[in-house]
């Protein structure tokens, strides 16, 4: 499929990397397909039943809390003839009951009953389609692929920097539905880079540094200060403060940054909005940066967390859920909870979908990348390239 892709590089991507539906194709067989996508939170799994869906180009995977505890995720495909088994979005229920001549499936995906199949029927050996699934501090994800990559090394540097924030244990307060008129690579650009921060995003700006973004090789003394006194106090807390950048050219990235004097969380006036989650006693933790390509960027502070899910639709269009979640026995006003990100990303997806329109037009050209900022985005496209140019991980 690499061939449907030639790029430069040190620039953008060529027009039909974010128009050309064949390209779209690839982008879910070889990317989406292949690789670990961020599925929601382990708070929004917390008893038996209770079920969340994901849609995946063609795909809908349910993930749903066992009995047991354990976590399971399937197809979302009935073993008779085909039909969609969830009953919703998400919910919880005490099985999976086909709508269309009611099979039953326990939690685990086993098939319980199935009516008017005969005497001989073995139910047993029917089930619905197990897909891989993997939680790590507070995070559900799935893989669709029939031998997922590994998944440990991440889980290693996110437990350890994002399981004292307590998202296990936390729950969504506002969420966030958009739909975005740009392709998902443009929104994942859009995110590796804060060359636009400055001019695009004054709320944002207030708590946060427009550098540290990995990549960026532009320095500022303030900053500079500012983080080694901050990896100080990090460490007297027992909080990693060394960064994790896509080791080895692998997806994800995992980083505590400063923010600004005055500020102990992304809030409008830098005050939190309730006490330190999970293990954290002290406030003064900066902000704990999350992402997991193709679809996943989170934001962690000492009172609360944002995540933010990318689903491609088609060629030139993305849903993007954000939530934001607190400590259960918190009381947090929703509004002022969710100012800072709210804002910023719907001044992203403006951004984006401008972008997108441009991109899509007649006088585009790819672009040359600032290697000062934007060192970063030639990453995630170098590894994008190469994700479509590796074997497809399923059978089609």
């Amino acid at each position: 499929m690499s061939d449907l892709v030639h790029r430069t590089p040190g620039w953008s991507l060529p027009q039909a990397a974010y128009t050309d539906p064949d390209v779209f194709a690839a982008d879910l067989e070889h990317v989406f397909a292949a690789h670990w996508l961020f599925a929601g939170h382990t708070g929004e799994l917390d008893a038996p039943g209770r079920f969340l869906t994901v849609d995946v180009g063609r795909d809908r995977v349910i993930v749903v809390r066992g009995e047991g505890g354990a976590l399971h995720a399937h197809h979302d495909v009935c073993a008779h003839r085909g039909s969609r088994v969830a009953p919703d979005v998400r919910g919880q229920v005490r099985a999976f009951v086909c709508p269309y001549h009611q099979w039953v499936y326990d939690l685990d995906g086993t098939l319980r009953s199935a009516r008017l199949m005969g005497d001989c029927f073995a139910t047993r050996s029917y089930r619905l389609a197990p897909v891989a699934v993997r939680e790590s501090a507070g995070l559900v994800f799935v893989c669709l692929a029939d031998a997922p990559p590994d998944f440990d090394a991440f889980a290693a540097a996110l437990e350890p920097r994002l399981g004292p924030h307590g998202l296990a244990d936390a729950h969504v307060v506002v969420r966030e539905r958009y739909r975005v008129a740009a392709n998902w690579k443009t929104l994942v650009e859009n995110n590796r880079e804060c060359y636009h921060c400055a001019g695009s995003h004054p709320e944002f700006s207030l708590s946060n540094f427009d550098v540290g973004v990995n990549g960026d090789v532009r320095t500022n003394p303030r900053y500079d200060r500012a983080l080694a006194a901050a990896r100080a106090r990090w460490r007297a807390q027992g909080l990693p403060g060394e960064d994790v950048n896509f080791p080895d050219g692998a997806p994800y990235r995992v980083a505590r940054l400063p923010l600004r004097e005055g500020f102990l969380s992304e809030t409008l006036d830098g005050r939190p909005l309730a006490a330190p989650m999970g293990t954290l006693t002290d406030p003064d933790v900066g902000s704990l940066r999350v992402i997991s390509l193709p679809n996943l960027w989170a934001h962690a502070n000492a009172d609360y967390a944002v995540t933010t899910r990318l689903t491609p639709v088609d060629a030139g269009t993305t849903d993007v859920e954000l939530c934001f979640l607190t400590a259960r026995d918190a009381t947090v006003d929703p509004d002022a909870l969710a100012a800072v990100w709210r804002a910023t990303s719907e001044q992203d997806w403006e951004l984006c979908e401008r972008n997108g329109a441009g991109i899509a037009s007649r006088g585009y050209r790819p672009g040359p990348l600032s290697p000062v900022v934007e060192a970063s985005v030639e990453a995630v496209l170098d590894w994008y390239v190469s994700a479509l140019a590796r074997p497809a991980r399923r059978a089609a």
